[in-house]
């Protein structure tokens, strides 16, 4: 049976936590593909390293290229958001991977990208062999109690400036 796995919080490392299954599924030669939303920046070690990862590991963005923050998202996000979703339907149905990680779809939510109502949807035409990740800051109630584990990463410390070092946070 597939289970569902979902990130939320405002802490860091819940695309890392999806990685890090990924990682293990890929090393179990199982099938993983990785759908991100509002990610366009093709520069970090999860994008890159699927050439090496091939056949198990597929990632795919659906995301405005730079970063113009949330409160200035419109129509043109909307239909990337659509568009990966509708993409995520076809992988299932297609590829019936092991793992499909669904990384920031909780955010894409948040900024009323997408509806909870169309997210479950397709949670619930996923096949029983295919385990889900979700990640994002601000999980809709609706997702948090569909899923069977979830997981709040919590930001208790940081440094002032925080930083941006290459194979950590990219």
């Amino acid at each position: 049976m597939g289970y569902i796995y979902l990130y939320t919080g405002t802490g860091g490392g819940k695309t890392a936590n999806a990685l890090g299954l990924a990682l293990r599924s890929v090393g179990h030669g199982h099938k993983v593909v990785i759908i991100q939303f509002l990610k366009w920046w093709k520069n970090t070690g999860e994008y890159k390293i699927r050439k090496k990862l091939q056949p198990y590991y597929e990632i795919y963005q659906f995301g405005r290229k730079g970063w113009i923050g949330l409160s200035n998202l419109g129509e043109e996000d909307k239909k990337l958001a659509r568009e990966g979703l509708e993409f995520a339907k076809k992988v299932v149905k297609e590829k019936k991977p092991h793992l499909l990680v669904l990384d920031e779809i909780n955010l894409a939510l948040h900024c009323n990208l997408l509806e909870p109502e169309e997210v479950l949807d397709l949670l619930n035409k996923i096949p029983k062999k295919t385990d889900v990740v979700l990640t994002g800051r601000y999980a809709p109630k609706e997702l948090m109690e569909r899923a069977d584990f979830v997981n709040e990463v919590k930001d208790i410390k940081h440094p002032k400036e925080i930083p941006t070092t290459k194979g950590i946070q990219y």
